[in-house]
Order: structure tokens, then C-alpha cells, then sequence
């Protein structure tokens, strides 16, 4: 896509980018990883939150068997699902998506959240029909930083890369999408600094979904 050029799409990452979660997915993981004597620093946890969930078991507590990485995955389902009732989706990110909607855009979530999740974040940002089409984890079988997700959330858009923006909150999100193709525009309601973002390949950073908003006819027009 030139840089003028009006997408017929744009892929949204959920966690951290539309909803306020990923402070949350830090609190569940670090309770998930202590049961199984693991401390994880706040900080590290954080820094890995958007990327595939084995992925990021290895990266904060070391090389583990399939059984020791699914125990891990499911204390933190269960801990993130106690958190859930504090799940609150961005000032303007459902009005975004409506906007997105109602330029003759598509808007499609891309996240690297399971199915089961997916459904608490659908909750909170009660979007309605004004989300095209939603992929997840469970589509795939390696989440962000590797593309699979975006590629799915393409196939369901019918839209090509290159007819295609992707905004998220992470250095994967940013990643994910130079491999797929896609132009990236990175928001910092996750927690990553503007210059990560651009460093990973963010074509512009907004600070939050409502900011995205204010200023959504400048990615549109270009």
C-alpha cells in the first residue's frame, strides 16, 4: 500500500491496544508462574505480554516440558478469568471500530489471546456487528511475533496485505505485521514507549485508541 493509499482494512490487536488488559495478563502470569516456584519480575512479564503464550514461558522461565508449559498456561487462564470483571475497554475504542466501520472500512481483531479470552475482551468492548470478522490463537499454531494470525485475519477480511493496516501495542504487534505485509501504527495504551514502536516498525504512534480516533482520517487518507 503507497502511503495515500485508503485501506479497505484495518486489524486491530486487542489486549493492551483496544482494552486495558495487559496489566492484568502481568498480575495472572507472575500468580501462574509462583505456583509452580518460578518468580517472575513484573517488569519481564511485561515486556513478553503479546506474543505467543509458549514463547513466552520460555523466555521468563526457561526451556520447560509441554506438561510444566500447559500447567502454566492454565494458572493463568484461571487467575486472568478472576481478574476479568476489571477488564475495561479504552476511552473511544469501541466508537474507533464504529468509525473504522462507518468510512466502508473493515475492522477485524487479530489477537493473540485464546478463544476463551477473545470472548471476555468481545465482552468488554461490546463492539457489535461493527467488527468484521475476529481470529485468535486458537486459528493458528504460533501466535505474534510470527504473522500466522494477521494472514488468517486477512483471509476473513478478503483483503490483501497491501489493501491493509494493522494497529497494535507491541514490539510483536509491530513485528507480526512487517512480516505479513501489512503497514503497522502503533498506540502506547500498552505500555511501550513510542520509540520502541517506531524502532519495530510502526509507521506512526498514537497514544491511545481515542487519539487513534481524533486523528483516524490521517492514516485513511494517509
Amino acid at each position: 500500500m503507497t502511503p495515500t493509499a485508503r485501506p479497505s482494512t484495518i486489524l486491530f490487536d486487542i489486549d493492551g491496544t483496544l482494552v486495558d488488559s495487559n496489566f492484568l495478563h502481568v498480575d495472572a502470569w507472575q500468580r501462574a508462574f509462583a505456583l509452580q516456584g518460578v518468580h517472575a519480575d513484573a517488569w519481564r512479564i511485561h515486556r513478553a505480554i503479546g506474543q505467543d503464550a509458549s514463547r513466552l514461558v520460555t523466555e521468563l522461565a526457561g526451556e520447560r516440558d509441554e506438561a510444566w508449559t500447559a500447567e502454566a498456561k492454565q494458572g493463568h487462564s484461571l487467575f486472568y478469568r478472576e481478574l476479568a470483571p476489571r477488564l475495561r475497554a479504552f476511552d473511544g475504542a469501541t466508537d474507533l471500530l464504529r468509525a473504522v466501520a462507518d468510512r466502508g472500512m473493515r475492522a477485524v481483531l487479530a489477537t493473540s489471546a485464546p478463544d476463551e479470552e477473545l470472548e471476555l475482551l468481545l465482552r468488554a468492548l461490546d463492539a457489535g456487528d461493527a467488527v468484521h470478522a475476529t481470529t485468535s490463537a486458537d486459528d493458528v499454531d504460533r501466535a505474534k511475533p510470527d504473522p500466522d494470525i494477521l494472514a488468517v485475519a486477512l483471509e476473513r477480511a478478503g483483503t490483501d496485505a497491501a489493501d491493509a493496516a494493522f494497529v497494535g501495542d507491541s514490539t510483536w504487534d509491530m513485528i507480526a505485521a512487517a512480516r505479513a505485509g501489512v503497514i503497522a501504527y502503533g498506540v502506547r495504551s500498552g505500555g511501550t514507549s513510542a520509540g520502541e514502536l517506531r524502532e519495530a516498525g510502526a509507521r506512526e504512534v498514537f497514544d491511545d485508541p481515542a487519539d487513534l480516533l481524533a486523528r483516524l482520517d490521517e492514516l485513511v487518507l494517509g
